[in-house]
């Protein structure tokens, strides 16, 4: 089978899935699965799977959707991806005590020394459940063949390379070119964010505006170039800004010279682009030029190198 024409489904044996599992919590169903794919795959390291398996969720939880649970880990010696599926009507509690039922987990196991393989398998699983059904319609499957059935009946194919749509991130903030600078303040203070894409009335992209930016509009470009700053050790320009920001309309404080990548663009090239451009966040459109997500430097390298 050619790479680039597999499926989610095409690593998941009936032999490896579970229906209307009876586990009394997700750390019971985990091991289930470990212990199905141990039975199956006799070379598998079952306890330094569940011990990578459980270092990693305490790090980062991998309840990626309500009632979707993705446990994974990369292991060295591992050939090829191991999959698991288990399927719990009720659901299981899995991770934080306020998070939402587990009723759909699945184990990957993927080999350490093939990143591209683990996140194109990880980018397929979120396509395959993007559907705001997908969830409780998989956890009510009652046989291993009508789960096969399901996931046969998506076409989705796994590439044979990631794209920056693959990894990009959607649900970000952004601003409208007539926002006031008061406004980018706060936004920039209740988000995570350190650059904000910033659109014009008519959803169309205009520019950036970052941290950085606030900075260097603040003060003036002789400033940089002065030794004894003593002037301003009390952040007048600063002072003088936040007076101002009620007023000051972000347009005239956003770059509209930044650098955009296409959504189909191998994921690859966000490598070269961060260290050639010195860059922490890249902006990524679609075929219409239009804001899609962005990419920022350090989750780019929780892809590729630790998630």
């Amino acid at each position: 089978m050619a790479e680039g024409n597999r499926n989610f489904h095409d690593f998941l044996s009936p032999n490896n899935i579970v229906c209307r599992s009876k586990a009394a919590d997700g750390r019971e169903l985990l091991v289930t699965l470990l212990d199905i794919l141990k039975r199956h795959f006799p070379e598998l390291d079952r306890d330094c799977a569940l011990r990578e398996v459980m270092a990693r969720e305490e790090l980062f939880p991998t309840l990626i959707a309500p009632g979707l649970a993705v446990p994974h880990a990369r292991l060295p010696g591992l050939a090829e991806p191991l999959v698991a599926m288990g399927l719990s009507q009720e659901g299981v509690a899995f991770g934080s005590p306020e998070d939402d039922p587990v009723r759909v987990m699945i184990l990957v196991l993927t080999p350490e020394d093939d990143p591209n393989l683990h996140m194109q398998l990880l980018a397929a699983l979120a396509m395959d459940f993007s559907q705001p059904d997908a969830i409780g319609t998989v956890s009510h499957l009652a046989t291993p063949a009508e789960v096969i059935a399901y996931f046969s009946g998506n076409l989705i194919a796994i590439a044979d390379y990631l794209t920056a749509g693959d990894v990009m991130r959607e649900n970000i903030p952004t601003l409208k070119e007539t926002d006031t600078l008061r406004h980018a303040i706060a936004m920039f203070a209740t988000s995570q964010a350190e650059e904000i894409p910033v659109l014009d009335r008519e959803g169309d992209l205009r520019g950036v505006v970052a941290l950085r930016d606030l900075l260097q509009f603040s003060l003036p470009e002789h400033l940089l170039w002065m030794e004894d700053l003593s002037p301003i050790y009390r952040f007048q320009p600063f002072a003088d800004m936040l007076k101002s920001s009620g007023d000051t309309r972000i347009a005239d404080v956003m770059r509209e010279e930044f650098l955009k990548v296409d959504r189909d663009v191998p994921a690859i090239q966000l490598a070269k682009l961060f260290l050639v451009h010195h860059l922490r966040q890249l902006v990524i459109t679609g075929k219409d030029g239009r804001l899609a997500g962005v990419v920022e430097l350090k989750e780019f390298c929780a892809k590729l190198f630790w998630e």
